[in-house]
């Protein structure tokens, strides 16, 4: 499994969201194609930028802390038909509970936990060449080269 920061790219109308996860320990990212709500709640955590009202990753990240539960880690384990699936590991006192959940969601909630997300190793080689997109995103070649172009300063506005 492999270490990874997330950012967002493209959290506007005009643009696809995407969600950049870097592995800590090497140069390779891997995008996820998100909803523009769903980025959203993922950058408004990144910068820290607390919203009027809790969102619902606000809603569960406080349920589990009254329930005396924890989020322990994040894994996106699996990449089956252009479709990434992920799984909460969450911690109630000596018993441990693995949820499915979808990227995004777990993603969101992993931030406002501050705890790690993980890639499966399987999905990171798969996913990291797989960079076509959807029909109305940006051509493979435009995201390869922005991927590419990415550094830890771009990467550093978006606190990971």
């Amino acid at each position: 499994m492999r270490s990874c920061k997330a950012g967002v790219r493209g959290a506007s109308k005009e643009d696809m969201p995407i969600v950049v996860l870097k592995d800590v320990k090497s140069e390779a990212v891997m995008p996820i194609w998100v909803g523009i709500f769903e980025a959203n709640a993922i950058a408004l955590e990144i910068e820290k930028t607390p919203p009027s009202r809790p969102m619902t990753h606000d809603l569960a990240r406080n349920l589990l802390r009254h329930l005396n539960g924890e989020l322990e880690r994040v894994v996106i384990t699996e990449l089956k038909d252009d479709t990434f699936y992920a799984v909460l590991w969450l911690r109630q006192g000596n018993e441990q509970l693995a949820v499915d959940a979808r990227p995004s969601d777990a993603i969101a909630l992993a931030l406002r936990a501050d705890c790690p997300i993980f890639v499966a190793e399987k999905v990171m080689d798969s996913a990291k060449l797989n960079t076509s997109g959807p029909p109305e995103g940006p051509t493979a070649e435009q995201l390869r080269g922005w991927l590419e172009g990415l550094n830890d300063e771009d990467l550093g506005r978006y606190k990971m």
